[in-house]
């Protein structure tokens, strides 16, 4: 299979996430691979819910972690409650708008739109009514509600990638750990899976949804 886009454009990125954990599950592979090859990428990584101080502070080391050696990066934890996302709606919009003035970004990494998680899928859809003109992958987060799909963008990661993603995420979110879902085998499954769909050099990859891309 052969690649038809090149990452070393992307000069700015702006990861969103509607918890602290979920760029780092969704996406933090290829955030550590952008930054890799791309020394003087700009990131602006937001987490929506960050209400709670702690999971707060859990978002801000993980971040840390996944963006060093960036040229730039500007974290942002914003203060709405983790669940009630889609009931602040107008808040959530302004807030973005309020990014948008400040973020032109090369690339966008948000939530698959067809999430099923509410503050998930609301994400994903003020992400497009916001960026309109922009590149935008939506990632996919594994979880209960059994919603993981099909999707068609592929990103190949090294096995030293994967560990640090894997490793990164279960050090930084001792909060999560009770969770039945936080554990290596679903994070290091989901890389395996995707590493088959697109015959990944290196046995594993993350894979996004993308709705539209011009070439």
């Amino acid at each position: 299979m052969i690649s038809l886009l090149d990452a070393r454009p992307v000069r700015r990125l702006l990861c969103l996430g509607a918890h602290c954990d979920d760029i780092e599950i969704g996406a933090g592979g290829t955030v550590l691979r952008l930054v890799e090859g791309n020394p003087a990428i700009e990131i602006v990584w937001v987490v929506v819910a960050g209400a709670d101080a702690a999971r707060a502070e859990e978002a801000r080391r993980a971040a840390a972690v996944f963006t060093a050696g960036a040229a730039r990066v500007d974290v942002r934890i914003l203060p709405f409650p983790e669940s009630y996302l889609p009931w602040q709606g107008a808040a959530v919009k302004q807030a973005f708008e309020d990014i948008r003035k400040t973020c032109d970004p090369d690339l966008i990494l948000t939530h698959h739109d067809d999430d099923r998680h509410q503050d998930h899928r609301l994400v994903a859809e003020l992400t497009w009514n916001t960026w309109r003109d922009h590149a935008i992958l939506e990632y996919e987060i594994p979880k209960w509600d059994g919603d993981l799909g099909r999707p068609n963008v592929f990103v190949p990661l090294t096995g030293a990638q994967c560990a640090r993603k894997v490793g990164t995420i279960l050090a930084n979110f001792p909060s999560q750990t009770s969770r039945a879902w936080f554990d290596a085998d679903v994070f290091n499954a989901l890389l395996r899976l995707r590493g088959v769909e697109c015959n990944a050099p290196e046995r594993h990859a993350e894979a996004f949804h993308a709705r539209k891309l011009v070439l």
